[in-house]
């Protein structure tokens, strides 16, 4: 059994900052990436960063923001700087990883989200 922890979420001011961490627990093998997404009523999730064999942000950040791993914790914190109303949303950690009983399948894992409310 794989378990991803949201923590950090809030309600802010815009221009404010927010510092998200998600850490995986259970059965890991490894892991390949981990990241977040997030996601408003109505509309799909969209990615926000990624960390695997590189860095990736949604076009949205702008310099914004600022993912990073701990691998030896696997954990992963999203650095949210001058958020803005627009930031409003449900964050989703996801790991894509493999476990200990099947070490040859990657596997895709989501937290259970956490609201980040920016007011304006």
């Amino acid at each position: 059994q794989v378990q991803l922890v949201e923590s950090g979420g809030g309600l802010v001011q815009s221009g404010e900052s927010l510092r998200l961490s998600c850490k995986a627990s259970g059965n890991i093998f490894t892991i390949s990436g981990m990241g977040w997404y997030r996601q408003v009523p109505q509309k799909a999730r969209e990615l926000v960063a990624m960390v695997n064999s590189g860095v990736h942000y949604g076009d949205f950040v702008k310099g914004r923001f600022t993912i990073s791993r701990d691998d030896a914790n696997n954990t992963v914190y999203l650095q949210m700087n001058g958020l803005e109303p627009g930031d409003t949303a449900a964050y989703y950690c996801n790991a894509r990883l493999t476990t200990t009983q099947a070490p040859n399948v990657l596997s895709n894992y989501w937290g259970e989200g956490i609201q980040v409310t920016v007011s304006s």
